[in-house]
């Protein structure tokens, strides 16, 4: 769900008041979780303008049509955002002509490219690392085995040197801040830096406890299909297990997903926030099969007093607390995910202890956290 600016960001957004900052961030095409993020920041720092590779505000929620954005050269490209995925071996070269000139702290907003830009001398550059760059570190293999063979070697060349370029231009931040402890261990064995962890926002405001609009008794999953999300493990579980399972999403993945799953198992697709808050709150429990980086889904519907089933490694050993708010399984088969199935249904869960886990990620407590650290980094920068 994307609000409106709640302005709960006034008293801490008080500390960085008068600060000239601007903000960085890979692209705005496809709403994600680090663009949730991006408006986020934006409460906390609204005069700051938001510098972008790429951005095609028609296909995102009315609030991105109030930032004030600034595109690359990148956009000018025919047909760029439609294949903005391969135009990033050529957004460091982009990175370099941002004009940041007068800028006091430049915050990006980091999971491809936006930590490579050139900051003015004694500006400080913060970098909010969703990850480091998967195509150049843990997923290299996996994006390289999706190309067609013919430009497998020019990709793994391409890979390589972005790999280079993401560890070089590290040692251009100040100041790192991870999503996750997960991706701070990352950070640390990626670029041999050190993170502070401040946790994404979630519209807890939003994504609340209430009535069941229908009798079906049902688990849910939920997220883009692609690979990584390994949302093939609740298919095939599900399927074998004969058990009702919901499937929200859609993405390249789709039609060997549907081509696995049986008659329990449904695909609605992409839905609208409401639809999906409605999905959350009808469910018994949602299906995490995953690793993520930090992960939204698990969160959203634990703010819905709903339990999650997740893979036990990533983010969701972050925001998930086993016999509280949920199970984990800890082989990434199906068999150990309905495995943790047949665990749950065994158990109870108290949906106003998960609740009230989850309002640990509000938007205000992260507004607060990014508005404290970045007034403190600045006054003992300012003071040295």
């Amino acid at each position: 769900m994307v609000s409106e600016p709640s302005r709960a960001v006034s008293d801490p957004g008080r500390r960085v008041q008068g600060l000239r900052v601007a903000l960085v961030h890979d692209w705005l095409i496809t709403l994600g979780g680090s663009d949730r993020v991006l408006l986020a920041l934006h409460e906390v720092f609204p005069d700051a303008p938001v510098y972008t590779f790429l951005a095609d505000p028609a296909r995102l929620p009315a609030p991105f049509a109030c930032l004030p954005v600034r595109t690359s050269w990148l956009q000018r490209l025919p047909g760029a955002t439609s294949r903005h995925r391969w135009l990033v071996p050529l957004m460091p070269l982009a990175a370099r002509t941002f004009d940041l000139r007068g800028v006091q702290v430049v915050l990006s907003s980091s999971h491809a490219c936006a930590k490579g830009v050139l900051v003015p001398p004694r500006a400080v550059h913060i970098c909010y690392c969703h990850t480091p760059m998967r195509y150049a570190w843990e997923l290299r293999g996996t994006y390289l085995q999706a190309m067609p063979p013919v430009i497998r070697p020019l990709a793994a060349a391409a890979l390589g040197w972005l790999r280079r370029w993401d560890h070089a231009t590290s040692a251009r931040v100040h100041h790192f801040i991870a999503n996750s402890r997960h991706v701070a261990a990352r950070i640390r064995a990626h670029y041999g830096r050190e993170a502070t962890v401040i946790y994404p926002p979630v519209d807890t405001a939003f994504f609340t406890p209430g009535e069941r609009r229908t009798g079906e008794e049902y688990f849910l999953t939920v997220g883009r299909l692609v690979p990584y999300k390994r949302i093939d493990l609740a298919v095939e579980a599900f399927t074998r297990a004969r058990r009702p399972l919901v499937v929200v999403g859609d993405g390249p993945e789709a039609p060997r997903l549907r081509a696995l799953a049986g008659p329990t198992v449904r695909f609605v697709g992409e839905v609208s926030d409401d639809v999906l808050r409605d999905y959350y709150r009808g469910c018994r429990a949602v299906v995490f099969p995953g690793v993520e980086d930090f992960g939204l889904v698990p969160v959203e519907a634990q703010a819905c007093g709903r339990p999650v089933i997740a893979y036990a490694e990533g983010g969701a050993l972050e925001s998930v607390v086993e016999g509280e708010t949920g199970l984990f399984f800890r082989l990434p088969t199906p068999e150990a995910l309905f495995g943790a199935v047949q665990a749950f249904e065994r158990r109870r869960f108290d949906p106003g202890v998960i609740r009230r886990h989850a309002e640990r990620f509000s938007v205000p407590r992260f507004q607060a956290e990014i508005a404290s650290f970045v007034g403190q980094v600045w006054w003992s920068t300012s003071r040295a």
